[in-house]
């Protein structure tokens, strides 16, 4: 079972988290939001595709709605959270999905 909101604190006092209003993130301080991917139509495929932020795809589905359920539950595992935090991209194989 997934967590419902992974939040990890560095020891430089940045938090780290894929965005959502189940913790009110205002209350911190000033937000800074980057998005760690981004989910895109490809018209040629006729797939959704997730890619981190350098481009790289992660992740296929004909369903927008698996793509996003697919970032909610990778992002959910912290080593990945500061994994992309960190280094801007995820600079690995697209991994399951449907293929196309």
């Amino acid at each position: 079972m997934s967590p419902e909101m992974v939040l990890v604190i560095t020891p430089n006092g940045t938090g780290h988290a894929l965005y959502d209003e189940k913790i009110d993130l205002n209350t911190l301080g000033p937000l800074y939001i980057e998005r760690a991917t981004s989910i895109e139509f490809d018209d040629e495929s006729q797939y959704w595709r997730v890619y981190d932020r350098d481009g790289f795809p992660l992740f296929n589905s004909p369903s927008r709605q698996k793509c996003l359920d697919w970032e909610r539950k990778y992002f959910s595992n912290p080593d990945r959270l500061m994994e992309h935090s960190l280094s801007g991209g995820a600079n690995q194989s697209m991994k399951g999905g449907d293929n196309g």
